[in-house]
């Protein structure tokens, strides 16, 4: 209580710095974890790449549940209409397949039957349940928050770009057209972020809302981390 006191009578940090203090949290992003290190490196095997594919496409298939989440805790009709974009982008519409059918597409190039995939039966419990926080997160608290947390997609682009970069050449194995999840998630990303930051810069003003925001950023960066972990020892 008297550290919350304290952060109370502290005045709000001015927007650069509150911006620099939420890009400064990327040093926990999962990109550091030792599983997508090895990864970047060529050092998994097979079973180790289809694991990590399976399991993260549990974390795909829920995106737009929580995006419409947010959509359903949020009455600003502006917010909505931008922030439905990402529904689409990922569940696709008309011609657009959307992100999780390119994510079907990369586990079949990696040849995981479709079927195989989507019975989500190598999802490992620990996946499971951080997705599934994160989901019921985004659903119960203010809709302000829950945007705040989707901000890792800040340090999104540059994963993307080193698997681009490595991965056909450590997993030649895997056919090249699956890659393009990666591809298309590059420019989408650094457009969500626009968005996302905005509103967090606008909303959390005070000195206690902005510390509030940085643990936010922490939990979602835990919830990708302890994936992370559940994977490493489901696929040793």
């Amino acid at each position: 209580m008297k550290q919350l006191a304290a952060t109370a009578t502290l005045p709000a940090w001015e927007r650069a710095e509150f911006e620099s203090r939420l890009r400064a949290k990327g040093a926990g992003y999962h990109i550091h974890h030792p599983f997508n290190v090895k990864m970047n490196d060529g050092l998994l095997n097979p079973d180790q790449v289809r694991g990590w594919i399976a399991n993260r496409f549990y974390y795909q298939i829920n995106i737009p549940q929580k995006d419409g989440a947010i959509i359903a805790n949020c009455p600003d009709r502006e917010t909505r209409r931008k922030w439905v974009q990402r529904i689409l982008d990922h569940d696709g519409w008309e011609d657009n397949a959307g992100g999780i059918e390119a994510w079907s597409r990369l586990a079949s190039a990696a040849g995981i039957p479709r079927e195989e995939l989507w019975s989500l039966q190598h999802v490992a419990p620990g996946v499971r349940f951080a997705v599934d926080a994160y989901v019921n997160f985004a659903r119960r608290a203010p809709w302000q928050e829950a945007v705040c947390s989707s901000l890792t997609e800040m340090f999104a682009p540059k994963i993307h770009k080193d698997r681009l970069a490595n991965w056909p050449q450590h997993y030649r194995w895997i056919e090249s057209d699956g890659l393009q999840y990666f591809r298309s998630r590059i420019s989408l990303a650094e457009r969500d972020v626009e968005h996302g930051l905005q509103v967090t810069l606008d909303h959390f003003v005070t000195r206690v809302q902005q510390e509030r925001a940085l643990e936010i950023l922490q939990f979602k960066l835990d919830v990708l981390w302890s994936m992370l972990d559940a994977i490493d020892k489901a696929y040793p």
